[in-house]
């Protein structure tokens, strides 16, 4: 998800952890930078800054600079976490799929993505049609163009 100044949704705070400000992150990326010690993060509308996180089973137990005790921590529960996005060439980033047209691997345009869906196996391009396409199929991503190389039968679902 993007807000309107351009930030990524990262993650949320679940709850408070202990008595020294801790709290626990999911992370909803799977770039674990978003809660390295020195990383910015923006919580309605308050930047909070990453002073220690260790990774805790699938969350990560995070203290923020500024957040000292358990009362602190707990006013945090339940916030959205956002953050600028991270510029990496070599990745696919949702963000930047949604809005862009599809063709295939015959040059047949197949629609305008319109959300990307998660899904265990590989996530979903969702396409305006109401098509699916699993983002394990793309094969370019340039200048709002996504390319794809599907099966043959997959259009004709």
């Amino acid at each position: 998800m993007v807000d309107s100044d351009g930030l990524l949704s990262v993650g949320h705070i679940r709850k408070a952890h202990g008595l020294k400000g801790e709290v626990v992150v999911r992370l909803t990326t799977n770039r674990s930078e978003r809660v390295a010690k020195g990383a910015r993060l923006t919580a309605d509308g308050r930047e909070l800054i990453v002073a220690t996180s260790r990774p805790k089973d699938s969350d990560f137990l995070v203290r923020f600079d500024g957040v000292a005790d358990r009362n602190a921590a707990e006013e945090l529960r339940g916030i959205e976490l956002l953050a600028e996005p991270i510029e990496d060439q070599d990745e696919l980033w949702v963000h930047e799929l949604i809005g862009a047209t599809v063709f295939d691997q015959h040059g047949t345009q197949r629609g305008t993505v319109a959300e990307v869906q998660a899904n265990p196996a590989s996530d979903l391009l969702v396409l305006d049609s109401e098509m699916l396409i699993p983002t394990v199929f793309v094969t370019e991503f340039t200048d709002g163009v996504v390319m794809v190389e599907a099966p043959e039968g997959l259009f004709d679902l």
